[in-house]
C-alpha cells in the first residue's frame, strides 16, 4: 500500500477538516458526535482501517502491532458507546509503533491521560466501562465509521470541527481544491476587513429580497 507524502500531510495538516470537506464536494465527512478528546490536537494520516466487534477490542489490540509508523487507526466500533475499547496503555502502545491518532465510530476512556500524553483521538462516546477480548474482527479490509465507507489508504483529517476521510485516488486533487478554496477565503476575508459583508459578496441581495427580509 503506497504512502503518503510528508509535504502533502503538512498541507493537509495546515487547511483543516472544514476545508477539505468543503472542497471535495461536501463529501467524507464522519458524523458529528465524532469529536477529538483533545480539540487542539490535529490529525491527518493514512487510514488501517478496524472491524471491531461491539464491546469487544481484540481487533484493535492486532491493529496496533501491525500498524506501520504514521498510521491512523480507523475503527468501526458499530457505535456501540457503552465500553471504552481504547485507554491509556493502548495509546502508549500506538505511540511505541509510531501511530499517528486514532478514530473510533466508539467510546474512549482515561481521556486526562490520554490528552497528557498528546495522542490525538477522535470518537463517538466516553465510557468507563471497560470492553471483552474474544471476538473476531477485522483489520485492513473495508469499513464504514461514522456514516463514510474508509478503505485502509484513504487519507484522515480531524481537527476540532470534525473528521473527514479523502479517497486514496483523490487525495492531490482534493489537495489542489482545498488550496483554491483556501485562497478564495482569505480573498473574501480581505474584503470583510474592509467593510463589505457576505451578502455583499456572495452578491445574495436579491435571494434575500425574494425571501421578504428588507420588508
Amino acid at each position: 500500500m503506497s504512502t503518503i507524502a510528508r509535504s502533502v500531510l503538512e498541507s493537509y495538516t495546515r487547511l483543516g477538516a472544514a476545508t477539505v470537506h468543503e472542497a471535495q464536494g461536501r463529501t467524507g465527512a464522519l458524523d458529528s458526535a465524532i469529536k477529538p478528546v483533545d480539540p487542539r490536537k490535529v490529525l491527518v494520516g493514512r487510514a488501517l482501517t478496524v472491524d471491531s466487534r461491539p464491546g469487544d477490542n481484540l481487533a484493535i489490540q492486532y491493529a496496533v502491532t501491525v500498524a506501520k509508523p504514521g498510521d491512523v487507526l480507523v475503527v468501526d466500533a458499530k457505535a456501540y458507546t457503552e465500553g471504552g475499547a481504547w485507554g491509556d496503555l493502548l495509546t502508549l502502545s500506538a505511540q511505541q509503533h509510531g501511530i499517528s491518532g486514532l478514530v473510533i465510530d466508539g467510546s474512549v476512556r482515561d481521556i486526562q491521560a490520554i490528552i497528557e500524553m498528546g495522542f490525538p483521538v477522535f470518537s463517538r462516546a466516553i465510557s468507563i466501562k471497560g470492553t471483552d477480548k474474544n471476538q473476531p474482527g477485522g483489520v485492513g479490509s473495508g469499513i464504514v465509521c461514522g456514516g463514510v465507507n474508509i478503505a485502509t489508504g484513504d487519507l484522515i483529517v480531524g481537527d476540532a470541527d470534525g473528521v473527514v476521510a479523502v479517497l486514496a485516488d483523490r487525495v492531490d486533487e482534493v489537495l489542489r481544491l482545498a488550496v483554491g478554496r483556501e485562497q478564495s477565503e482569505e480573498s473574501t476575508r480581505q474584503e470583510i476587513l474592509k467593510g463589505r459583508t457576505l451578502i455583499d459578496i456572495l452578491d445574495l441581495h436579491e435571494r434575500v429580497r425574494a425571501l421578504g427580509y428588507d420588508r
